[in-house]
């Protein structure tokens, strides 16, 4: 599988089903009342039908337990709103910053892409199971792509998992995604190629609380991405 991270000109602006959920931020008390895969188990790592879509179960024990989805003190976030995103590329952590020096905690993977932006921006666009566009010199490079040039339809193989979040600054596109992945054990790593990875139940996660129009401050450290 490979890890995408591409603009879809043909993307719609917003899945209506997902109308009700991104009018504010949701913290972890509104997600444990509003059916968000958090209130499914103790951390949401099940399997669990997802739009259709069987998401199989991450196997948590092989998981770093410093990258699965946890509530932590943030002393870092007392400079941000409630419900700003921090993404910490070279700590692979993500953040969403909650009240009283509190964030929710997920792990990531930074492919390259991810490494090529920094700055503050604001989710713009966000989608249930998007399709994938492969850029095009990827497919020039890797010729068994070219039946995707018009696009991956959405499943469980996708690049792009279960949901993505689109980021724009100043009112253009950062090509900068929070995006899911079926690969969950490149959470932590750097891996050649897409954005900002999660687990695909992180990724659901983080779009049921985060709303259209939330901040998103992108940290980058000084690390190389490894050759593979």
């Amino acid at each position: 599988m490979l890890a995408g991270c591409a603009d879809n000109p043909h993307r719609a602006s917003l899945h209506p089903a997902a109308d009700a959920q991104v009018a504010a931020y949701a913290g972890p008390d509104d997600l444990a009342t509003a059916g968000g895969l958090a209130a499914t188990g103790e951390i949401g790592y099940g399997a669990v039908t997802d739009d259709g879509f069987a998401l199989p179960a991450i196997p948590t024990a092989k998981v770093d337990p410093q990258f699965l989805r946890q509530e932590v003190s943030y002393p870092d976030g007392a400079q941000y709103e409630p419900g700003t995103v921090v993404v910490d590329t070279a700590n692979r952590f993500l953040y969403v910053v909650e009240a009283n020096g509190m964030a929710m905690r997920y792990g990531i993977g930074v492919g390259r892409q991810g490494f090529s932006w920094a700055g503050d921006a604001e989710v713009h666009d966000k989608q249930h199971w998007p399709k994938w566009f492969p850029p095009a010199e990827m497919i020039d490079r890797k010729p068994e792509l070219e039946p995707y040039r018009e696009g991956m339809q959405p499943g469980l193989t996708n690049p792009l998992g279960a949901r993505a979040l689109y980021l724009w600054q100043n009112g253009k596109d950062t090509l900068f995604r929070l995006h899911g992945t079926p690969e969950w054990w490149t959470i932590g790593t750097a891996a050649s190629s897409g954005c900002i990875r999660l687990m695909n139940q992180d990724i659901v996660d983080l779009y049921n609380r985060v709303p259209l129009g939330a901040k998103v401050v992108v940290k980058q450290g000084n690390e190389r991405l490894a050759k593979r």
